[in-house]
């Protein structure tokens, strides 16, 4: 057992406490791993506001990023002293598992969100001996150290900087796979983002690698701050959403064309339906944002069947984690990827600070440094 130090979500739309919990031994097929920085993601909010069923009390966190302590007897693809970023965990042995379609795993919320090992034990103790919920997605990396599974593990150079990777384990995977992997848009072709958070603006600075020409972002903010931020990442159009009706001022972009493919990483209904109404013919409606069960959006099918227009999930950015965020880190060593422009780090004291500037928009992506 080893004592750590974790931000513990107790109830339900309350502030994280900091807490001494106790970390369990490793498991054959887990690794320790000493945290160095974890990305906070809006599915953490989510989790701890209980959107997502994870059993609180909870240690969550699921973009973390750390040094490998100790590796159990069936781990192979890391040895101890390996800089490893955190990712979501896969069963490895589902049909969509051994398809290579990973963000599809069929056991996804049991391997992400159960908050148990597959046996039902949990790998964290509070002082007072009450069962704290922990792998969430493979990992709980809101702690000082975590048991880890292999398969959410993803090695790195040793001099690549964790405290500024961390949050390719999520979010900006996300929104830069649901580019390059799924949409794939044809140079030349048309994007619009709508909302300008670091799901959205990853998959600006995926879209400007990949070669569209017109990139548009959609933000519901009133500051300018985030689309200012969009257009130094490579969008040719900015929009907010309030100023307007959406449709309106996505046609103006596209000379009244209509967009080829949107990404919606808001999921508000509203938002959807009139994006889906700007697309031009054969285009693409996806989307990446997290709603509340039983959220519906109504789409036109009168005019719509003519364009034969497609509307699409997408989980994870459709990605192998082991593969793509390798390629994150490549295209950021090169200058193509300046995710530090959307950062900004905090102590672990202040993760519920960090909470609160996400919200807000103060911060785009905050990331607690241990």
């Amino acid at each position: 057992m080893t004592t750590i130090t974790a931000a513990v979500a107790r109830e339900h739309h309350a502030p994280l406490t900091l807490e001494q919990l106790e970390l369990d031994d490793i498991r054959d097929d887990e690794v320790r791993v000493k945290m160095v920085a974890t990305g906070i993601c809006h599915t953490d909010a989510i989790v701890r506001d209980g959107v997502y069923p994870t059993p609180l009390p909870a240690v969550l966190g699921h973009e973390g990023a750390g040094v490998v302590e100790e590796v159990g007897k069936a781990v192979t693809t890391v040895r101890p002293g390996d800089h490893v970023l955190l990712s979501a965990a896969y069963c490895t042995h589902c049909q969509e598992c051994r398809a290579g379609r990973m963000a599809y795993c069929e056991n996804l919320f049991a391997q992400d969100f159960g908050g148990r090992r597959t046996d039902g034990s949990t790998a964290l103790t509070a002082e007072d001996e009450t069962p704290i919920s922990s792998h969430f997605f493979g990992q709980s990396s809101f702690g000082s150290y975590a048991n880890v599974v292999e398969s959410s593990l993803i090695p790195i150079a040793p001099d690549a900087p964790l405290e500024l990777l961390a949050p390719l384990g999520c979010g900006m995977q996300t929104g830069a796979g649901s580019v390059l992997n799924e949409l794939r848009p044809p140079a030349g072709s048309s994007l619009a983002v709508t909302g300008a958070g670091a799901v959205g603006l990853a998959a600006v600075m995926a879209a400007r690698v990949i070669g569209c020409t017109t990139i548009i972002v959609v933000d519901l903010h009133d500051s300018r701050s985030r689309l200012t931020l969009a257009e130094e990442l490579g969008a040719t159009h900015t929009v907010n959403a309030g100023n307007g009706d959406l449709q309106d001022q996505l046609m103006a972009a596209t000379r009244g064309r209509g967009v080829d493919f949107v990404l919606d990483t808001t999921a508000k209904p509203q938002v959807l339906t009139e994006a889906a109404d700007a697309l031009a013919i054969r285009g693409t409606l996806a989307l990446v944002g997290a709603g509340a069960p039983g959220t519906v959006a109504p789409f036109e099918i009168g005019q719509s069947l003519i364009k034969g227009w497609t509307f699409k999930t997408i989980v994870q950015g459709s990605s192998v984690p082991q593969v793509f965020i390798p390629r994150l880190v490549d295209l950021w060593s090169q200058g193509r990827f300046p995710l530090d422009k959307l950062i900004r780090h905090y102590d672990l004291a202040d993760i519920n600070v960090a909470f609160k500037d996400s919200k807000s928009g103060a911060t785009v992506k905050p990331v607690v440094v241990y």
